[in-house]
């Protein structure tokens, strides 16, 4: 391991004890890529926070390639349906069907058994049926046949807004309140072999490096749009 990423490692390591009231993190460096195209290995397990976390960066992302499509839907742009109905396709089977279900079966019902923050889960579960209907009509909206359609492109519009709307602030709040509050809850030791059942069952889902794919898969939703590259968000 060079100097940097020794540097990185203990900065890291240090903050997000710091977030976990003095508890360490276990670490991994899986999903950063350095400037000669590949991958660091793995120097530590990922845990439950950190996994759940990442995994809100690639919805961010997501979120980004929806805003992309109603753009070019307001300014009557020519946009075909797969710009929505892909990333729709994403959100279901990665995020909801794998990613919520992971919170819901592990993290949820901790803090519910724990009797720990049960109106914030309350609230995120609701949010969590909320936007699996949302997803209904984006991906019911945005086929060849209904994409053609004003009142079907209205309603994906409503959908997609509404889901990006709900999902900054739901993200958000688990990231900060929820998730570091999970090892005073259950304790570190609990919460690295979390991040073990995490991992076991993306791999069971989606293959070896499962989560890169999805991040792949993204980015290349992001090429077609033209906003892949970072730089193009930086303010002139």
């Amino acid at each position: 391991m060079n100097h940097e990423r020794r540097e990185f490692v203990r900065n890291t390591t240090a903050f997000l004890a710091a977030a976990a009231g003095g508890l360490v993190v276990p670490l991994a460096s899986r999903a950063l890529e350095v400037e000669s195209g590949t991958k660091p290995e793995i120097d530590a397990d990922i845990s439950a926070p950190e996994d759940l976390m990442r995994e809100h960066g690639l919805l961010d992302r997501i979120l980004l390639v929806y805003e992309e499509g109603l753009r070019r839907l307001r300014v009557k742009e020519d946009v075909p349906p797969e710009v929505f109905q892909k990333p729709a396709t994403l959100i279901r089977k990665f995020v909801e069907d794998y990613h919520e279900r992971q919170e819901e079966n592990f993290i949820f019902t901790a803090f519910e058994q724990h009797k720990t923050l049960v109106d914030l889960v309350n609230v995120l579960r609701q949010q969590h049926d909320a936007g699996r209907k949302l997803t209904d009509v984006v991906l019911n909206a945005a086929t060849a046949a209904n994409f053609a359609k004003s009142d079907a492109r209205q309603q994906l519009v409503h959908a997609c807004e509404a889901f990006i709307h709900m999902y900054r602030p739901h993200a958000a709040r688990e990231d900060t309140v929820l998730f570091p509050a999970l090892y005073k809850v259950i304790g570190a030791k609990a919460v690295g072999e979390l991040g073990e059942k995490f991992e076991a069952e993306e791999q069971r889902l989606f293959g070896a490096e499962g989560f890169d794919k999805n991040v792949d898969a993204v980015a290349a939703i992001e090429k077609q749009l033209g906003i892949y590259e970072l730089a193009a968000f930086t303010p002139r």
